[in-house]
């Protein structure tokens, strides 16, 4: 592994890729804190429902948690947050803003991103979006309840809250393109001499296809937003129907709009952001795997050909999460075929990781344990959607516990695993030690069983038709009573996972970074 540079000034407003990718990285996983608080609320109310949550509850206003015990309002609210925050300013910023800006130039053997101040600007913007979120739990009416996909007409009608999650997805999307243009430029314009396509490192690869995503998927989820806010604030009708009674009174304004619409605007950024979750993971294992056996990956042509094949059918198959909205059977088998056909790359990509395994002796290292953890498990994700891909599966396990468990194990013990791997595997790069191997095995174990215990049981609650939105699966929810008791079990076990970050913290703050104002980070021309 290359030897680590110190750290450049304390600059402030720096547009050293490497500084700003740290700040990426250290501000994401602050935001993956507080989206995982969220869920340990929301957790409760499913265990135990009706009891005042212990310590902090009286810190709520009675206008959200009256006595300590969440009213429905709220639970969505926190439900709609929990999401919004885990994906935008969790899991992607950590996986495109921190690996990518640290890693793709010294890979490629540049000196900096093609423009520094986009890297600057990206992460200033993203932390702008990330304190809207926040404002909004402390806003009259507290924040955005309307579910993280933000459906109308119960978005049109909600809180100012709603605003404000609004804005924050036109600034985070500002702030992913300009970090995707920075990253495109860059990889196209400022490989050394004689690093062909074919040469370059798969991470490089993945972070360049997830930058061609977010920069063509994006817009249409901005303009839908500015085109929600002209419909709450100027009484447009893009997405407003016509008709609408609320509190047994017709809305007044205008109507006659589709939330239809909507929904095709929204999930044709939301699928493909499903691969701009995971193909920095499957870069970050790619680098663990290659590094662990001493080779280069098996497949290499095939892996690449397969990540592009991905990026391109992303984006033509978001429609298979409306199967329900009455699309006809010439559609739905469209995307019925493209939803199955999608499935055949990451099948590749998965092979040729178990075949570059075949024969090695692998370094049981804490970030082998975290790259090895996420195959199984990025596997389980996989497997457990291509129900929900046929419209005759979809109609029973829509909207059930069955998508939350599928799409969470991509994102939890899948893209989060790898992440996490890649944090203990370059850590020696940014403090020029390594975390410690003993407190990064007992985050490993504590993460992946604890994990494991919060969604596997959402498979057998989905599949006796659970819904995902109840608020208290025990008030007469006859269909839920044969799996309720599972909640308390998937509780206990997200306190397990809350318990397995503190070895995590406390390795990276005895292990962090010492800066150092003499020289900056110097450049490895690595191949």
């Amino acid at each position: 592994m290359p030897e680590a540079r110190p750290l450049p000034g304390s600059r402030f407003f720096t547009t050293d890729h490497q500084a700003i990718a740290l700040r990426f990285g250290l501000t994401s996983l602050a935001f993956l804190l507080v989206g995982f608080l969220l869920m340990l609320l929301m957790r409760w109310q499913l265990a135990w429902p009706g009891r005042p949550i212990p310590l902090i509850g009286g810190l709520f206003p009675d206008s959200l948690a009256p006595g300590g015990i969440l009213l429905p309002e709220f639970y969505n609210a926190l439900g709609a947050m929990h999401g919004s925050i885990m994906i935008f300013l969790g899991v992607v910023p950590l996986g495109a803003g921190a690996f990518g800006n640290f890693l793709v130039p010294r890979l490629i053997g540049a000196d900096t991103m093609a423009f520094p101040r986009l890297t600057a600007w990206s992460y200033w913007i993203f932390l702008a979006a990330g304190f809207g979120f926040l404002v909004g739990f402390v806003v009259p009416g507290g924040p955005a309840n309307s579910g993280w996909t933000s459906y109308p007409p119960l978005a049109t009608l909600g809180t100012l809250g709603q605003d404000i999650w609004l804005i924050g997805i036109l600034l985070l999307g500002l702030s992913s393109m300009l970090g995707a243009v920075n990253m495109i430029v860059t990889v196209v314009q400022l490989r050394r001499p004689g690093l062909g396509w074919m040469d370059l490192p798969f991470f490089v690869w993945a972070q360049l296809i997830t930058a061609l995503l977010l920069l063509l998927a994006f817009p249409p989820l901005q303009s839908a937003a500015v085109m929600q806010l002209m419909d709450r604030l100027a009484d447009t009708s893009f997405f407003s129907p016509a008709g609408l009674i609320v509190a047994a009174q017709p809305l007044g304004g205008a109507g006659g709009g589709s939330p239809l619409l909507w929904q095709h605007l929204f999930w044709f950024l939301a699928h493909p952001e499903v691969y701009v979750l995971l193909l920095p993971a499957l870069g970050i294992v790619s680098e663990i795997l290659a590094a662990g056996t001493g080779r280069r990956l098996y497949g290499y042509r095939s892996i690449v050909g397969s990540t592009l094949f991905l990026g391109v059918m992303s984006l033509v198959v978001w429609a298979h999460h409306m199967f329900l909205t009455g699309m006809g059977p010439v559609m739905s088998a469209f995307f019925q075929a493209t939803t199955l056909i999608i499935s055949i790359p990451s099948v590749v990509i998965l092979t040729c990781f178990f075949l570059t395994l075949k024969g090695g002796r692998l370094p049981m290292t804490t970030s082998m344990l975290f790259a090895l953890g996420f195959l199984p498990m990025f596997g389980i994700g996989g497997l457990t959607g291509l129900p929900l891909g046929l419209a005759v599966g979809d109609i029973h396990l829509h909207d059930t516990y069955y998508v939350i468990g599928h799409f969470h194990y991509i994102v939890a013990p899948g893209v989060l695993i790898a992440l996490f791997g890649g944090i203990y595997h370059w850590w020696p790069l940014v403090a020029g030690r390594p975390l410690n191997d003993r407190l990064g095995r007992i985050h490993f174990w504590g993460t992946l069983i604890g994990m494991n215990g919060i969604f596997l049981p959402m498979f057998a609650m989905g599949l006796a038709g659970v819904s995902r939105r109840l608020w208290d699966a025990g008030a007469g929810y006859e269909h839920a009573q044969s799996t309720i008791h599972f909640n308390s079990f998937m509780t206990y076990s997200a306190w397990l996972v809350a318990i397995a970050q503190v070895p995590f913290v406390w390795n990276l703050v005895m292990n962090r970074p010492r800066r150092s104002t003499a020289t900056p980070w110097r450049v490895e021309r690595t191949s």
